[in-house]
């Protein structure tokens, strides 16, 4: 019988598009039946309907949608890169990740020499409690800190300082001797750093007998504890302020020359335009540096201040890292010495997070942008 046509007719009676009815083949075609099967759906296309192949063409259609590839493609079109960076994810993995599973000792008795971790007896929190109520433990932390916040408020400007002051000197060729000056002490090891400062302000150093020879009294900075917070701080700013520098450098290149010139244009002076172009392109780094900084309070360099203990004394040199050292590791005590790591790792997470939250509320990205 030959099919006829009809219009269907909306709720609202306009009229829709002609479909063709009438008895025949066609009716119960497979064609027809997937197309009824779609559902409210409307997805006609073969292969939709749960099957494997289904399921494939359902995810390449939901890639094509998002304007992307499937995993698979990308996983063909990345395969080099990746092997290149397994070495890297195996050593972080090996040096890194699997170390973490000591930390059980923190939890035991842990006797190295005869038990092992498998044997040691579980102890709880002992370890920890020790920690706490070891007042030397507190009065090491306190004085880490005090090492630390000399350090942040006189060391972490001076890179700032020095990269603007590089950036103004139009040369490029005694930028980049000056630069090289001062990045070569980075290389430098703590031993000749610290070896340095003692031949200059030692009591045998250059500047005491400069001061002898013309009637003065000498003078030995190496052996004062008062002043042993800001030499470590002298040291670190020769030795690492030049690596710093580097990071603001590059994010001074990046910054657009129109503004300076839109700035020169306004009538704007040297001072005006470092203050308002320069240090604004600068602020989210800043930012970032300084929460790693914050981050890193109790990480302070282990051998420069080990170099330098027997000195000044442990009063005034003790960091956490060597009270570590001596109290846990040198004894043989490594369940106290696995705690107080512990109890560092999650002080430094707390710090970041809280400097991270601070770099939020002043409109910076920080580590982390705010979701």
């Amino acid at each position: 019988m030959k099919p006829r046509a009809t219009v269907a007719t909306d709720a609202d009676g306009t009229a829709g598009p002609a479909t063709a009815t009438g008895g025949g083949a066609e009716d119960d075609s497979p064609a027809r039946g997937r197309s009824r099967a779609g559902g409210a759906g409307g997805d006609t296309t073969p292969g939709t309907d749960g099957t494997k192949a289904g399921k494939k063409t359902a995810g390449r259609k939901k890639a094509a949608r998002a304007g992307g590839i499937t995993r698979r493609l990308r996983l063909r079109r990345d395969r080099t890169l990746i092997l290149m960076t397994l070495p890297a994810m195996a050593l972080l993995l090996l040096f890194n990740y699997i170390p973490l599973l000591g930390n059980i000792v923190a939890f035991q008795d842990y006797d190295v020499y005869d038990l092992g971790i498998t044997g040691s007896p579980f102890v709880g929190f002992d370890n920890f409690t020790r920690i706490f109520e070891d007042y030397r433990f507190w009065e090491v932390l306190v004085n880490t800190l005090v090492i630390f916040l000399t350090q942040l408020l006189l060391f972490f400007p001076i890179p700032i300082a020095i990269a603007l002051l590089l950036n103004t000197i139009m040369s490029g060729r005694v930028r980049a001797w000056v630069q090289a000056i001062v990045y070569l002490p980075h290389f430098f090891s703590w031993v000749l750093v610290v070896t340095v400062f003692q031949q200059m302000f030692g009591g045998a150093g250059l500047v005491a007998q400069w001061l002898r020879e013309h009637g003065h009294e000498g003078f030995d900075l190496m052996t004062n504890p008062g002043f042993f917070k800001f030499l470590v701080t002298a040291q670190a700013v020769w030795k690492d302020a030049g690596w710093g520098v580097i990071v603001f450098l590059a994010a001074l290149a990046a910054v657009n020359t129109d503004l300076y010139e839109a700035a020169a244009v306004d009538g704007a002076g040297r001072w005006r335009r470092m203050w308002h172009v320069t240090l604004p392109a600068l602020r989210p780094v800043i930012a970032l540096l300084l929460v790693l900084r914050v981050g890193s309070a109790l990480n302070l360099d282990f051998e420069q201040i080990l170099l330098q203990r027997d000195q000044v004394g442990a009063g005034a040199s003790e960091i956490l890292d060597t009270y570590i050292w001596w109290t846990g590791i040198k004894t043989g005590d490594f369940g106290y010495a696995a705690a107080a790591g512990i109890f560092k790792g999650l002080f430094s997470v707390a710090m970041v997070l809280g400097a991270n939250k601070v770099a939020h509320m002043m409109g910076e990205q920080g580590v982390y942008s705010k979701k």
